[in-house]
């Protein structure tokens, strides 16, 4: 292709941004397992879809069996592990796409540290408030039963801390709302930091 010259510079952030009408941010949420993040979580992209947004789910379970096998639920494998998912969520973001995550993100220092590395101005926090007893009660996956058995060592509620978010973004409490209810919570919420406007 004799004589054609190309531009080389990558597309910036803003370029995306404006081909998908959309801002991307990183929503984060943290609670309790079973406390119900994947649930709003999927529901949340569903209302974001049919409104015409683009954007990727990212949920500890699915994460933990892919990319991140190799990790155990030590302090610093859980470090390790949100280390990781904030890098990607990071790659999303500089490509315009908004990302949903769920983890439990159990203490307020690795929660920063995905907030630093994606950037404070793109991190949504919201804490799905559910108490431990409603948890241990709900444990769909059977997972609190297990821990208490011993047989998963390390386990965020039962062995293994976990810290309210200190000043999070949006509480949506699953003890006292439908899962239609938390989930409208988030997307009222969500959908007027994305909306696209041009600079």
């Amino acid at each position: 292709m004799t004589g054609c010259r190309y531009n080389e510079t990558y597309l910036t952030r803003e370029d995306k941004e404006k081909y998908l009408k959309q801002h991307a941010r990183a929503v984060w949420l943290t609670g309790y397992p079973a406390s119900g993040k994947t649930t709003i979580a999927n529901g949340l992209e569903r209302k974001l879809a049919a409104n015409g947004y683009f954007t990727r789910v990212f949920d500890g379970d699915i994460i933990r069996h892919g990319i991140n096998s190799d990790l155990g639920y030590s302090e610093a494998d859980r470090y390790e592990n949100i280390r990781r998912i904030a890098e990607v969520n990071a790659l999303f973001i500089q490509s315009g796409i908004i990302t949903i995550n769920a983890f439990i993100s159990p203490t307020n220092k690795i929660r920063e540290l995905a907030r630093k590395i994606i950037g404070r101005e793109n991190f949504i926090e919201v804490f799905v408030n559910a108490s431990l007893e409603v948890c241990i009660r709900r444990d769909p996956k059977g997972l609190f039963k297990r821990a208490m058995a011993g047989e998963i060592p390390d386990f965020t509620g039962i062995d293994a801390p976990y810290e309210a978010p200190l000043n999070p973004d949006l509480v949506i409490d699953t003890e006292h709302t439908t899962e239609e209810e938390a989930i409208e919570l988030a997307v009222g919420f969500v959908i007027k930091r994305i909306m696209y406007t041009s600079h």
